[in-house]
């Protein structure tokens, strides 16, 4: 039998963007997804086993009878909100659930290991800016969970047991621009969803939190990356372990950025209609601007994107959004 790839998570927004790629060059691909905020539907072609990552005797079961050679991990919680009002609870998913997971990894030999981790690691930055040197001060516990799980890895791997390659995510949006996957999370919090969600008629309006910032349209700056192009990134990361390479830290992002007023004029733009946009105060574990250096990851590993442009972000994600809202209730 030949060697299958494990993904965490992958029936959330991002891992099954990531497993459809995998299967459409022909990967044998496994899913462990306990469907707390992922859909079952969104794992297409791959064999999905429901259970929580951190249950080491199923965790076991599937490595073992998978011939698992490398794993993609992606099982989180990600609101940062939430994080701050019930931190345990990402210390316990996010941390503790990975150390589980290693230490599965660690007995059954597996030697590749590609972690879905997050720009939340650096918190507020002197310029906005973020390389992979920057120094690492998350001002949230959700930033703060990762990082715990990013020296966890690294330090396993620094034995010589394990390579992996961590990937620091900027802002994701859009969806599968075919429309047969998306982003499909209840109550997410993410700009470009929720705007979407207001143009489609399931939200009453889009809030700016925060119209104060030291930005020149008073509101936060983020770099949004395609679904797609991020996640071509942990194929190539992929590649990259496969190949005998070394162990990587990486940003993903496109190195420029959109104000939260970019943002929701685009979806007026590509929507084609106005929103209704109201003021509330700063949220507490925002940072006024964050913004991506990311030439190392085109650099070690070739990595191009091909979906740099707001108005397409938005557009993939505003279809998906009047695809769910055609759907019976």
């Amino acid at each position: 039998m030949s060697n299958s790839v494990l993904v965490t998570g992958g029936a959330g927004y991002i891992g099954s963007h990531v497993v459809q790629q995998l299967i459409a060059r022909g990967e044998r691909v496994v899913v462990i997804d306990d469907l707390s905020t992922g859909f079952r539907e969104m794992v297409r072609g791959a064999e999905l086993v429901v259970g929580n990552v951190g249950d080491r005797a199923l965790v076991t079961r599937v490595l073992d009878k998978h011939h698992v050679d490398a794993v993609l991990h992606f099982a989180a919680h990600t609101v940062v909100p939430e994080s701050l009002s019930n931190p345990l609870k990402y210390y316990g998913n996010n941390t503790c659930n990975t150390h589980s997971l290693l230490a599965c990894c660690a007995a059954a030999g597996v030697g590749r290991f590609i972690f879905s981790s997050t720009a939340a690691v650096y918190g507020m930055t002197d310029d906005g800016i973020a390389d992979e040197d920057t120094p690492t001060q998350p001002i949230n516990p959700y930033g703060a969970s990762k990082l715990m799980s990013e020296t966890m890895l690294r330090d396993f791997c620094a034995t010589g047991a394990m390579r992996h390659v961590t990937l620091r995510y900027f802002n994701v949006a859009g969806c599968d621009p075919e429309g047969r996957i998306g982003h499909s999370t209840l109550h997410s919090t993410l700009l470009i969803k929720v705007a979407c969600e207001h143009a489609v008629g399931k939200r009453a309006n889009i809030a700016v939190f925060g119209s104060d910032y030291d930005t020149p349209d008073g509101t936060g700056i983020r770099d949004y990356i395609h679904v797609e192009d991020l996640a071509a990134a942990h194929l190539s990361a992929l590649d990259h372990l496969r190949d005998d390479g070394e162990s990587l830290t990486l940003n993903c992002g496109y190195g420029h950025g959109y104000s939260v007023r970019e943002v929701i004029d685009a979806v007026q733009r590509v929507g084609g209609r106005p929103l209704t946009v109201i003021e509330l105060p700063r949220r507490a574990g925002d940072t006024p601007m964050l913004i991506a250096r990311s030439e190392r990851l085109k650099q070690r590993l070739d990595w191009q994107p091909k979906y740099d442009d707001l108005d397409f972000i938005v557009r993939t994600a505003l279809l998906w959004e009047q695809k769910l809202a055609r759907k019976p209730a």
